[in-house]
C-alpha cells in the first residue's frame, strides 16, 4: 500500500468509504421494504407529528391535557382529511362522465384522422374484446389482491395515526429516549442529529402547507370564476398534490383541465390551463423561494431525484416521503458537518 502515491491511496479511501456506505444504505432500504407494513406508518406518522405540532402544543399552553391534546388533535386531522377526500370524490364522480364523454369524442376525432391507417374505433374496440377475453383471469386475480391492498393500506393508515397520537402525547420524553439508547459519549451528538433532522421534516411539512393552501385557494377562485363545476373539489385535490412536489402539482392540475373540457368546452379548458400554469409560476418564482428557503434548502434536481427514487422503491407512498426524508438527511449532514468543523484542530 506504501507503494502507491499519496492520491491514489486518498482515492482509495474513499472508494471504500462510498462502498461501505452504500452498502448500509442499501441494506438499510432492503430492510424497509420488507418489513413496508411496519415502516410506512412510523415514517406517515413522523410527518404527521411534524405537521400538526404546533396545533398540539398551543392546546397543551392552554391548559389541555396532554393525552386530550393529542386526542383532540387527530380528530382534527381525521375530520380535514375525511372532509377533503369527500369533496375530491364526490366532485370527480360528479363530472365522471362529461370527463368519459370527452374521452370519447377525442377518441372519435383520432379515430377519424387516423382511420386510413387501419386504427378506427372499431378495430380499437375489437382488439379490447380480444384482450379482455386473454387476460381475464389476470385482471380477477389483481382484482382479489387489489381488495387486499386497500385492506393493509387501511390497517397502516390506522396504525398510523395511532402512532400520531402517541408520538404528541410523548413528544417530551424523546430527548431522554435518544440519550438513554445512545452509545456512552454519543448522547449529545445524537440528540442534536435529531433535532436537525425532525426540524427539517417540520419545515418541510409547515412550508408545503401554507404553499399547498395558497395554490389551492388560487386555483379554487379560478375555476369557480370560469364557472368549472366541482372548484371546491379540484382545489382540494390541488391541496393534497402539493405535497408531491412538481408531479403532484401537474396530475391536480391535468384533472382540472379535463374536468373544464369535459363541461364547458376547449375555450374554457384553455382559461383552466392559464390559471394553472400562473399558479405554478406563483409557486416556482415567488412562493418557493419566500416560504421553502426558510425551512429547507434542496435544489429542484435534489427533489427530482428524490421523488424518482422513492417511487421506485414504495411507489406513491415513496413519492410522499422522499422530499420530506431527504431534507432531514441533509439536516443531518450539515449537523455533522457543523460538528466536524467546530471539533476540528485549526492549521498551524
Amino acid at each position: 500500500m506504501h507503494l502507491l502515491p499519496e492520491p491514489v491511496r486518498r482515492l482509495a479511501a474513499w472508494c471504500t468509504v462510498i462502498l461501505l456506505a452504500s452498502g448500509v444504505v442499501y441494506v438499510g432500504i432492503r430492510l424497509c421494504v420488507e418489513f413496508r407494513t411496519a415502516v410506512t406508518p412510523v415514517l406517515l406518522a413522523l410527518l404527521g407529528t411534524a405537521l400538526l405540532r404546533p396545533l398540539y402544543r398551543r392546546l397543551v399552553a392552554a391548559g389541555v391535557h396532554r393525552s386530550l391534546a393529542a386526542g383532540l388533535t387527530c380528530v382534527a386531522v381525521v375530520a380535514v382529511v375525511g372532509g377533503a377526500v369527500y369533496i375530491v370524490v364526490a366532485a370527480l364522480i360528479d363530472t365522471g362522465d362529461q370527463i368519459v364523454a370527452s374521452l370519447r369524442d377525442a377518441g372519435k376525432s383520432l379515430a377519424r384522422h387516423f382511420g386510413a391507417a387501419g386504427t378506427s374505433l372499431d378495430d380499437l374496440a375489437a382488439n379490447s374484446r380480444k384482450l379482455l377475453g386473454k387476460f381475464g383471469g389476470t385482471a380477477a386475480s389483481n382484482v382479489i389482491s387489489g381488495v387486499s391492498v386497500v385492506g393493509e393500506s387501511i390497517a397502516m393508515a390506522v396504525l398510523a395515526l395511532l402512532l400520531v397520537f402517541f408520538f404528541l402525547r410523548d413528544s417530551h420524553r424523546a430527548a431522554e429516549t435518544i440519550r438513554s439508547i445512545a452509545p456512552r459519549g454519543t448522547g449529545d451528538t445524537l440528540e442534536a442529529m435529531a433535532r436537525r433532522a425532525f426540524g427539517a421534516i417540520e419545515g418541510f411539512m409547515r412550508g408545503t402547507t401554507v404553499i399547498a393552501l395558497i395554490d389551492a385557494a388560487c386555483i379554487t377562485a379560478g375555476l369557480l370564476i370560469l364557472r368549472v363545476p366541482g372548484a371546491p373539489g379540484l382545489g382540494a385535490l390541488v391541496f393534497v398534490g402539493a405535497y408531491i412536489p412538481y408531479l403532484g402539482a401537474f396530475l391536480s392540475g391535468a384533472v382540472a383541465v379535463l374536468v373544464a373540457l369535459a363541461d364547458r368546452g376547449v375555450v374554457i379548458a384553455l382559461w383552466a390551463l392559464g390559471v394553472v400554469l400562473a399558479v405554478q409560476l406563483l409557486e416556482g418564482h415567488v412562493l418557493q423561494p419566500a416560504i421553502q428557503s426558510r425551512t429547507v434548502q434542496m435544489h429542484p434536481a435534489v427533489v427530482m431525484v428524490a421523488i424518482t427514487a422513492g417511487a421506485s422503491v414504495a411507489g406513491i407512498v415513496g413519492m410522499l416521503l422522499a422530499v420530506p426524508l431527504t431534507a432531514a438527511a441533509f439536516g443531518v449532514a450539515h449537523e455533522l458537518r457543523t460538528r466536524y468543523a467546530a471539533t476540528s484542530p485549526s492549521p498551524p
